[in-house]
């Protein structure tokens, strides 16, 4: 850092504008120097920590304290070492020149992925997260937050291959200074707020690999707000397609786990996402950015000890599935359990020793009422039963000695006394109880009373399994699993201990992924996992397509930690589709929720996107592989998905292999052939280069909200997109 400060200002040349592009830049080789430096520390720093940790693991034995040190200190010893493991990503990726004490004097600060250091302890590289780094990404010309210059480098790996200069103060505006879009209508520029537009550009032109990368060097001004935003309470981000919500909510997680390092990397930071393709996608975000500790699961990862049905095996009915997310459903889960607490309808009695022991029926509905009153978690009440149970009969025993645990140790094991403790109080899982619940059309009914009609109970009724362990349950009952576990608390062990890991694990902040297709008992799910009520939320309301779509945020906020005021952010900048494609998109999105607006887009694409009609139904399949084919012709190398209604997904594989077409299917092998086929079902959230979109009004007519599922498909394209169908296609593309 020394080499960089007391900076004159006379030494920085002044372009004749306030942005500099070029790969010629004079600073280029010099820059260059400066981030192989910042490389050589970086490994100085790498092989320190692996020597350090092999003198740690050479120190064996000890005390349990020792031990229990040297563990820990280990532990951190490898979370620095998968932060120093950077693989592919850049290091540096800009710099800030600000003023210093005196006015004539600048001090500069190269920012990057991690703090690197010299072995002097000079810092060499800023950690993007930084204080010092904010104005990186929010200096304005209106707000130059101290800044004389901000550099943008456009690096490969270590390579550095062209710096954008802005440049602040008298007589340069700096990017961003209107503080606003600019230009025309829904058409961004680089004097439209963006900060380093051409390495941003630049970036987003970059073919899609499969996975979601990282915008650690390109975040802009909007998107850094959300990042560094205060971790308490709700932070919603509604943003639509391309406007980087789902990257940006991850670098939030990155953010707070680097400002609140302690107690969050106790307390754990959750991830939840809507299936397990767009997990795939993600997965590689956060360990590029230091933070490989991160959960990241879909709901049903957070149900333990139960199997659940692949995305492409048949699940409930639409209503079941509706009806199961609404949270009535709570209610009768309520009634259910409730249910299972019975008094005995006769009196119990049994032969013990010399005579008999007997609980009066009257009694065993004291010992239930008692008990209903105690506990408010089902199954912490069972011993409380036993005891009283085993007391009532001792004590209807004539021989003044024998007390409950004589009476226990001879009946605890016999059928009778099991059956009648288990009709008064049995001990339950979450499987069980729903396994009878659904099984059974009588207690459907039962469990249903004043909470729902009797038809909408039956619609949950299923044939029963020949043991619960052979359920597969469907999706739609995660929550209901999840909502039952937190009713019946865990089920005492040995002895009466109760097993910590049974219990619902909380965390100290939550990110969740297109939010707006949960239920209510969703999330009510996740909101059971909150330690404090701290979430980041991201979605966008036109893609909402779940059975119980929200209209307003506020439908989901009634439903998450109300401990501090909800804020609700909007991103209104769309980076990844060019112009025409939104274009198109919007006419959908026009139909489907009027009341949203679309984001303006960044990026002009070459082409506009193509309509194709095939000459027959039973020719679709050949006419999308000649469509596919043609585009991996005009964009070598890029990432193409074929989106299809989910019915028609092995039809089409089968034109495709026919057609001699390479390509995997994303519920198989994610992203990571050339050609994916996608169902429309888990689209969301993904981005390829080129995309075919098939056959969209059997997309419209086959999903509940259908025409906000064909905004989501039609805006999955970074480069190029191709619609192509058989039946005629829905108004708004007409």
């Amino acid at each position: 850092m020394s080499r960089n400060k007391n900076l004159i200002l006379g030494q920085m040349s002044v372009a004749f504008d306030d942005l500099i592009m070029t790969q010629q830049h004079p600073d280029l080789a010099d820059e260059q120097a400066y981030i192989d430096h910042a490389y050589d520390c970086l490994e100085t720093s790498r092989k320190a920590a692996f020597r350090v940790r092999g003198l740690n693991e050479a120190s064996m034995g000890g005390t349990f304290q020792a031990r229990f040190e040297r563990n820990a200190f280990d532990g951190q010893l490898v979370r620095r070492l998968e932060e120093l493991e950077l693989g592919d990503a850049s290091l540096v990726f800009g710099r800030i020149d600000r003023y210093a004490e005196s006015p004539d004097q600048l001090e500069a600060f190269h920012i990057g992925r991690l703090a690197v250091a010299d072995e002097d302890r000079e810092p060499v590289v800023v950690d993007w997260r930084a204080p010092v780094a904010e104005p990186f990404y929010r200096a304005t010309g209106r707000d130059s937050m101290g800044l004389a210059r901000r550099r943008h480098f456009t690096v490969e790996s270590r390579n550095l291959l062209g710096i954008e200069d802005e440049f602040f103060g008298e007589g340069h505006l700096g990017l961003g200074h209107d503080e606003g879009l600019g230009g025309e209508p829904g058409v961004v520029t680089a004097d439209s707020g963006l900060r380093g537009y051409s390495t941003l550009l630049a970036a987003l032109e970059r073919g899609r690999t499969g996975t979601l990368g990282d915008i650690v060097a390109t975040i802009q001004g909007e998107q850094d707000e959300i990042i560094r935003s205060p971790q308490t309470g709700v932070l919603v981000v509604q943003g639509g397609p391309g406007t980087g919500k789902t990257v940006v909510a991850l670098h939030r997680a990155a953010y707070l786990l680097y400002t609140h390092r302690f107690p969050l990397e106790d307390q754990g930071v959750l991830v939840i996402g809507p299936n397990r393709v767009f997990l795939r996608y993600i997965e590689r975000v956060l360990p590029s950015l230091g933070e490989a500790g991160v959960k990241q699961a879909v709901l049903a990862d957070l149900i333990p000890g139960v199997q659940f049905r692949r995305p492409d095996e048949p699940g409930d009915s639409p209503e079941a599935v509706k009806i199961k997310g609404e949270e009535r459903m709570s209610d009768m889960v309520d009634n259910a359990i409730a249910d299972r607490k019975r008094p005995l309808r006769n009196d119990f009695e049994m032969p013990f020793r010399a005579g008999y022991v007997r609980l009066r029926a009257a009694e065993s509905a004291r010992i239930v009422k008692n008990a209903k009153r105690r506990f408010k978690r089902h199954n912490s009440g069972r011993r409380a039963v036993e005891g009283e149970f085993w007391s009532a009969l001792a004590d209807s025993y004539l021989d003044p000695e024998i007390g409950p645990r004589d009476v226990k140790d001879t009946l605890r094991h016999t059928p009778e006394a099991r059956a009648a403790l288990d009709t008064m109080w049995p001990l339950l899982t979450p499987a069980q109880l729903l396994h009878d619940l659904f099984g059974s059309r009588a207690l459907l009914k039962l469990a249903a009373r004043g909470v729902m009609s009797e038809s909408e109970a039956l619609a949950l009724y299923r044939e029963r399994s020949a043991t619960v362990d052979d359920v597969r349950w469907a999706l739609s009952d995660v929550a209901l699993l999840d909502d039952v576990r937190d009713v019946l608390g865990p089920r005492p062990g040995k002895g009466g201990k109760i097993d910590e890991l049974d219990e619902i694990r909380t965390y100290g902040h939550i990110v969740i992924d297109e939010v707006q297709d949960l239920t209510p008992m969703q999330l009510k799910m996740a909101t059971r996992r909150s330690l404090s009520g701290a979430m980041t939320i991201v979605g966008d309301l036109a893609q909402a397509t779940g059975p119980l779509a929200p209209n307003e945020w506020d439908d989901v906020l009634a439903h998450l930690p109300d401990r501090k005021p909800a804020r609700v952010i909007g991103l209104s900048v769309g980076y990844r589709i060019p112009g025409q494609i939104m274009e198109l998109a919007n006419k959908v999105m026009a139909v489907a929720t009027p009341s949203l607006r679309a984001p303006d887009s960044v990026r002009v694409g070459d082409v506009s996107p193509t309509i194709v009609r095939a000459p027959s139904t039973e020719l679709l399949g050949k006419t999308v592989a000649d469509e596919v084919l043609a585009l991996a012709g005009a964009i070598p190398g890029a990432s193409l998905g074929i989106v299809a209604p989910d019915q028609m997904i092995d039809d089409l594989s089968v034109a495709l292999t026919e057609a001699g077409v390479d390509h995997g299917t994303a519920t198989r092998t994610g992203l990571d052939a050339g050609v994916t086929l996608v169902p429309v079902s888990v689209v969301k959230g993904l981005e390829l280069d080129g995309v075919v979109v098939v056959e969209p009004s059997v997309i419209v007519d086959s999903i509940e909200h259908g025409m906000r599922a064909l905004y989501v498909a039609l805006t999955r394209s970074t480069q190029r997109l191709t619609v192509v169908h058989a039946d005629e296609l829905p108004a708004p593309l007409r």
